[in-house]
């Protein structure tokens, strides 16, 4: 992939133009000025404000002081009710904001994203990045909080340290995964308390995340059965294993996932000239501003998903992502995790096309955020403690971090802003919190379709920095690899190929 790929910034010899990218008939078209990135870049570094230590690409200001008054006004944004929810009429119940998404018109359906752009998005946010320590809105150093993930693409989310130092995951072979059945189909590995026994916590909030972690152990199971087929020695069926199915995802990432997110142009024009901001000077971090502007997937949730096709009593499940009438049940009427009953499975054709017609959209990208997201459970919150509302406590990681505004963040990326002014009564029409910013570029740059301005480059430059500077990565160690496995069309992989692999798929299922 990209033979020619640059890992920093080139000289700004190329001539002036712009990308036009669209994701397909009916999206929003995004001119992206790419000498504008590179102009801004040297003269960020020429400013002393391209930091790139610590975990942060800038030393700018903070958008905000950590007043109870700026508290106050985050909060007062990011409330049920408020001018982030886009106020789903939950009475209707799961089906009918499926089947019927004019009932919500404060949050529209992405064409050109299935559902499971979602939780995959989520997936690999949990695979690099989990802050364990620091205080929600109380302003905190980055470097003092560690991050307890390892900040690349190599799934130690789902492998942990490996067979050795975490055998609780691993079967008596010491070589595949532990999986267990909640009936009728996969489920992770449970204590008698209902608790999953994997790496990350974090992939059992809910029954999606807790579908996609069960189908990459699948996957690396059947990986392990071929590897022997082939006669691999045992003492290398590990580590080939392991190697074989991080390449393989690293590979959806690069041409399935940041495309759809960020637009095929902008990533190819990273690989092409390289990264002007994120320049990390030894391993890689996890800048704080990322961090902030990857949870634009919130945007993406929908209200309610249909689960699986014929789990409930052969009929399908449908539920709300969240429900408070959830809490306490052992099988609960939502999608929340940590409970074990024959129904909860997911049926992925409603999350990825398998071409059945059965696959449904996700929600756009812009500053409307699903109801339901507002009243979180407790057991979904790695901390355990409120507030419940997912954008309030996005809002307030701002103070955390001390994040530049998002206009500020575009002045010194050399992009121009987007208009803001609706938060004037917040006191932020001229300094938006940065994940509010990012929702709003999209919304009016790409129309939900995709991220534009500070969000795309901010994501679209972490991503491929953080895939070049992984010495295990495919693109360091074998940047002219293709994949080797099984799919619809070789020489190239896709989630619908991995979950057909794993047998996970509909077929395999029968349902």
């Amino acid at each position: 992939m990209h033979p020619t790929a640059k890992t920093d910034s080139t000289s700004a010899r190329f001539t002036r133009r712009a990308f036009l990218g669209a994701m397909g008939a009916g999206a929003a078209v995004v001119a992206l000025d790419l000498d504008a990135a590179v102009a801004a870049a040297q003269r960020a570094r020429a400013e002393g404000t391209l930091a790139n230590n610590f975990g942060r690409v800038f030393n700018l200001p903070p958008f905000a002081e950590a007043t109870p008054q700026v508290k106050a006004a985050l909060t007062e944004m990011g409330r049920l009710g408020g001018i982030m929810d886009a106020k789903d009429p939950l009475h209707e119940g799961p089906i009918r904001l499926i089947t019927n998404p004019e009932l919500s018109p404060n949050n529209r359906d992405n064409p050109f994203h299935t559902a499971g752009t979602t939780f995959l998005g989520q997936f690999l946010d949990h695979d690099m990045t989990f802050d364990t320590t620091s205080p929600l809105g109380v302003p905190t150093p980055p470097e003092r909080s560690p991050n307890s993930r390892t900040p690349v693409f190599d799934l130690d989310s789902v492998y942990g340290g490996g067979p050795g130092p975490n055998p609780q995951f691993y079967n008596a072979d010491r070589v595949t995964f532990r999986l267990e059945s909640g009936g009728l189909f996969e489920d992770l590995p449970r204590a008698a308390d209902g608790r999953a026994i994997i790496a990350d916590g974090r992939n059992d909030e809910h029954l999606m995340i807790a579908g996609m972690h069960a189908a990459f152990m699948s996957f690396h199971n059947r990986v392990v059965e071929r590897l022997r087929a082939q006669g691999t020695p045992s003492l290398l069926l590990f580590a080939t294993a392991r190697r074989t199915v991080t390449w393989h995802y690293q590979w959806i990432i690069v041409h399935e996932f940041l495309p759809l997110i960020v637009g095929r142009p902008l990533v190819d024009h990273i690989f092409r000239f390289g990264r002007q901001f994120y320049r990390p000077a030894g391993a890689p971090v996890i800048p704080v501003e990322f961090q902030v502007a990857y949870r634009f997937g919130h945007s993406m949730v929908r209200p309610s998903y249909r689960a699986n096709l014929a789990g409930d009593n052969g009929q399908p499940f449908f539920g709300f992502i969240f429900d408070p009438a959830g809490q306490g049940q052992a099988d609960p009427v939502d999608l929340r995790g940590g409970a074990r009953a024959r129904r909860r499975f997911i049926g992925w054709q409603t999350f990825f096309d398998f071409g059945d017609g059965q696959v449904r959209p996700n929600k756009r990208m812009d500053t409307r955020i699903s109801t339901p997201l507002f009243q979180l459970p407790l057991q979904a919150i790695p901390s355990g403690d409120p507030p419940i509302s997912l954008p309030q406590r996005n809002l307030l990681r701002h103070l955390t971090w001390s994040l530049p505004s998002g206009q500020r963040l575009a002045a010194t990326m050399g992009i121009p802003q987007v208009d803001t002014s609706e938060l004037a009564a917040f006191g932020f029409e001229q300094n938006a919190p940065l994940w509010y910013y990012v929702l709003k570029e999209g919304q009016a740059l790409g129309d939900g379709i995709q991220l534009a301005g500070v969000g795309a480059r901010l994501v679209g430059e972490v991503f491929v920095g953080l895939l070049q500077k992984d010495p295990g990565s495919y693109l360091n160690g074998q940047p002219s690899w293709r994949p080797t496995l099984p799919s619809r069309t070789p020489g190239t992989f896709t989630m619908v190929d991995l979950l057909t692999f794993a047998k996970v798929d509909p077929a395999s299922r029968g349902q």
